[in-house]
């Protein structure tokens, strides 16, 4: 694990920020003593999360809800609502 101080840190964070793709990560040291230590991020794979897909979710939609009936009053609103403007 590569040392680096926080003024390091600090000062050339670009340098440092690429060198943790290579290195497994850093130890941060104030004084010459450890304080941190900074570790790289694992990116998430892209099949554990799955994208939005509108189809999916208008199929979902219309599984779970069906063909229930709008509540009167709330469109008299919203009719009422939208015909100020």
């Amino acid at each position: 694990m590569k040392t680096i101080s926080i003024r390091d840190l600090r000062q050339k964070w670009p340098a440092v920020e690429r060198g943790l793709k290579t290195t497994g990560g850093m130890l941060i040291t104030r004084g010459n003593k450890p304080v941190a230590r900074l570790l790289p991020i694992e990116p998430e794979s892209e099949k554990s999360r799955k994208r939005f897909d509108p189809a999916a979710q208008a199929t979902w939609l219309k599984a779970t809800w069906g063909k229930q009936p709008t509540v009167p009053w709330v469109d008299a609103a919203l009719d009422l609502d939208r015909d100020d403007e």
